[in-house]
Order: C-alpha cells, then structure tokens, then sequence
C-alpha cells in the first residue's frame, strides 16, 4: 500500500492479509483528500473500520494534527502501531476495540473529519450513524467521509448532515458530508 501525498508521499508500507480488509483504492483517495484539502491542516480524524489504516495515514501525511485509528483486528492494530513507528510520528492513536464498543461512549472530543469504511452488507452504517452523531463524535463544521455499496441506496444521515460530494467508482460509492449544525440524529 502506498501512500499518496503529503510528507510521505510515495512510502509503501505494509498490512497483514487479515479479516477482508479492502483499502481504499488510490484513485478514490486522490479524489477524496482533494476534497478535504484545506480542511486536514491541523485537524483531529477517527478512521473507523481502519483496517490498513490508509486513509488516517493518508491524512497525517498532508498535516492533520492527530488520528485515532479503530479496528477490532488486534493483527491490523499490531501493524498500525508499526507502521506509525516506521513513519516516526506519534500524531497517531491505535484502538483495538470493536467500533459499536467505541462508539457507545460519549466522545471527550469531537472529529474535525471522521472516516467511515465499514466492511460491506453488515449493517454498520444504519446502526453507527446515530451514535456518531448523539454521542458527539461530529460536531458543526465536521466532515464525514463514508463507503457503500453502489447497488444500495445512500444511507440515511442524520438530518443537520449535508452531503457535500460523493462519486462512484465500480461498486463503491464514497460520500463526503458536513455537519451544518450541532444535534441529535433524527
């Protein structure tokens, strides 16, 4: 896997073949963090579901301040916490938990950008969303990134989420939304 822009662009790094990880894909990541561009310098990100952790790397990279990285895989845990080390930075948190686990308590401080790629056809979207947003994991001005199925409908967000961009790229659609106001999902 290779990181694609930023203080580490070009740096191959390595994951274990663990639990149906699918990384986001180089093109889709490009586009992405052209969206969030002016918004990663100095920012704090949760990668959900973080697995390779691509794109909470990705991030620290181009100059987000601190990542919170949660997988419940203790092997991909293991590897972030390496390839961090490799990276010589400590901007970055690793959490081995179960992310409904995780997201049950309530945040001690909300994500500027929240990513959200959860393992396909489980459910996950429908039944974290609400606690991201009633547990004060985002708040106004927040930006969430999140993956589906391209065979599915969008998810429902909660209602002060704006969707701000979103494409498609084979049978993934990724979706960038803000929060426009702090509240709960309803």
């Amino acid at each position: 896997m290779r990181i694609i822009g930023g203080d580490w662009r070009s740096r191959v790094l390595r994951f274990p073949d663990e639990g149906g990880v699918r990384p986001t894909p180089a093109r889709t990541r490009e586009t992405l963090f052209n969206w969030l561009q002016f918004h990663l310098p100095g920012s704090r990100c949760l990668d959900l579901f973080s697995g390779s952790g691509i794109l909470g790397l990705e991030a620290l990279s181009r100059g987000a301040d601190r990542v919170t990285f949660v997988d419940h895989t203790p092997a991909l845990a293991r590897t972030l916490r390496d390839n961090l080390r490799l990276l010589k930075t400590d901007r970055g948190e690793v959490v081995c938990e179960d992310v409904a686990a995780f997201l049950q308590r309530p945040a001690n401080t909300p994500a500027d950008i929240l990513f959200m790629d959860a393992p396909f056809r489980q459910g996950w979207l429908e039944s974290l969303l609400p606690l991201i947003a009633d547990n004060g994991w985002v708040t106004t001005g927040s930006r969430i990134y999140l993956e589906y199925e391209s065979d599915r409908p969008a998810p429902a967000v909660p209602g002060n989420w704006h969707l701000h961009r979103n494409k498609s790229a084979g049978q993934v659609t990724y979706a960038l939304y803000q929060v426009l106001a702090a509240g709960r999902s309803e």
